[in-house]
């Protein structure tokens, strides 16, 4: 029988003061309502409109920081290279580099972004199944810090574009230790099946060969299992002790080794789960890879970003109907798009402090987009609403608005920076107009 979708009600939902006490970059004010730090939200969500994306600034270097010294408690040589898929604004990402983040990407895209926010690629992997020659071309040039090659076809595609700019490329073998993360479906990605990496049988005379190619420098082995990982640490430990027999392997047959990238993937307490703290997953890494005498890499993005940020929606109406009460909010799937993809769970604040001490009942809280899967809970307790109101979506820092779309001619969301009691738009809000202007007709249609 399938489980039931998180969506619906399935037991009690953490309470309204419970969210905020779990979250130290929120808090309740008894006449400006939500802050984030020391900002109302309610003020950003007026000055700006809504729907509108807020960070938290001291959420990320927290967190970041927080791993960082977990690592360091375990007695690791560990760097930390964020995976800029979770959020690439610019503000998130200066915000990390001025920390000491090096980078994660998975597109020349997101390359291009995080040279601009200052991470240089010499801090930077290059990960990702499919990887265009122009792509790996313009990494190599830049310095890349290591290319993640997942097939035999990538590594002669590397080797030939090195040898043709005269670099030896640094590449890491990713391999597939099929091991299952526990995760959702959609996410994991270190199990047989999955597209991801080399067969674990085949990994060792893959780096053999790799090792002999003259454009490329062979500098370690990766993994990445998946994401959203909250079923404990086993699943690290298993995929660690793998590599760790690879890295023996690969040393008995005389090969170079520098370093072990053991990808990210720790997941985060949406609504009530028990997530594994960094100290446990910094464990599980000196536990399996500790006593090999390599450096280790970690590729974290939603663990930094998810609980740094909240998408801020206002709600256009509350229609009741066959026994149902609907809270319609301006914000919807192409914003949030979590919830109707991944059946996600998000918790949902007012941020009228009048609100929270109201009574609550069952509501389904959807968005304007003409889909029925354009709907973020159901049957969660929520007080009456008027029109114009405004909530918060929790732990949307991390595939928020990366995933947004403007599906239905919806225009972007803005993006807002706090920090302390600083706040700043750190990307405007799309127009209409900007929808249009990369558009063409072409000339049989103009006459």
């Amino acid at each position: 029988m399938a489980a039931p979708s998180p969506l619906a009600p399935h037991g009690a939902d953490p309470a309204f003061a419970d969210l905020i006490a779990a979250r130290p970059a929120l808090s309740l004010h008894a006449h400006d309502g939500l802050l984030m730090e020391e900002v109302p939200l309610a003020r950003i969500a007026r000055e700006v409109g809504t729907p509108t994306w807020v960070y938290s600034a001291n959420t990320l270097r927290r967190r970041y920081r927080a791993l960082r010294d977990a690592l360091r408690g375990a007695g690791l040589d560990a760097s930390i290279h964020y995976a800029t898929k979770a959020n690439d604004n610019q503000a998130v990402l200066r915000v990390l580099g001025a920390e000491g983040a090096g980078a994660d990407i998975v597109s020349m895209g997101e390359l291009r972004a995080t040279m601009a926010a200052g991470i240089p690629a010499g801090a930077t992997v290059f990960s990702g199944v499919g990887k265009k020659p122009e792509e790996i071309r313009f990494a190599l040039a830049q310095g890349i810090f290591q290319l993640n090659a997942e097939s035999v076809e990538e590594i002669d595609m590397i080797a030939a574009i090195a040898a043709e700019l005269g670099v030896r490329a640094p590449v890491a073998l990713r391999v597939n230790p099929d091991v299952d993360a526990k995760t959702h479906a959609k996410i994991t990605t270190g199990k047989a099946e999955n597209k991801f990496g080399i067969a674990y049988e085949d990994a060792l005379p893959l780096y053999a060969r790799m090792a002999a190619l003259p454009a490329i420098r062979p500098i370690g082995i990766a993994t990445h299992i998946g994401s959203q990982i909250t079923e404990g640490v086993a699943p690290f430990r298993a995929a660690y002790a793998r590599l760790a027999e690879m890295v023996r392997a690969i040393r008995a047959q005389g090969l170079p080794i520098e370093r072990v990238d053991c990808g990210g993937g720790l997941g985060i307490p949406y609504r009530d789960e028990v997530a594994p703290p960094p100290e446990a997953l910094a464990g599980a890494i000196q536990a399996t890879l500790g006593g090999l005498g390599l450096p280790v890499m970690l590729e974290p993005g939603r663990w930094i970003a998810g609980p740094a940020g909240v998408l801020l929606a206002s709600i256009v109406l509350q229609k009741q109907g066959r026994g149902r009460r609907f809270l319609v909010a301006d914000a919807a799937m192409n914003d949030l798009v979590r919830p109707a993809m991944y059946e996600a769970w998000h918790g949902i604040l007012p941020l009228d402090p009048k609100r929270h001490a109201a009574p609550l009942a069952p509501a389904d809280i959807v968005g304007p987009v003409c889909e029925s899967g354009d709907t973020f809970a159901r049957g969660r307790a929520m007080p009456d609403m008027a029109p114009g109101d405004f909530i918060a979506f929790l732990d949307a820092g991390a595939y928020g608005a990366v995933m947004s779309s403007t599906y239905n001619a919806r225009p972007l969301a803005a993006e807002v920076l706090v920090d302390g009691h600083r706040h700043a738009v750190v990307r405007p809000r799309q127009t209409p107009e900007d929808l249009l202007a990369h558009q063409r007709l072409p000339e049989w249609l103009t006459a």
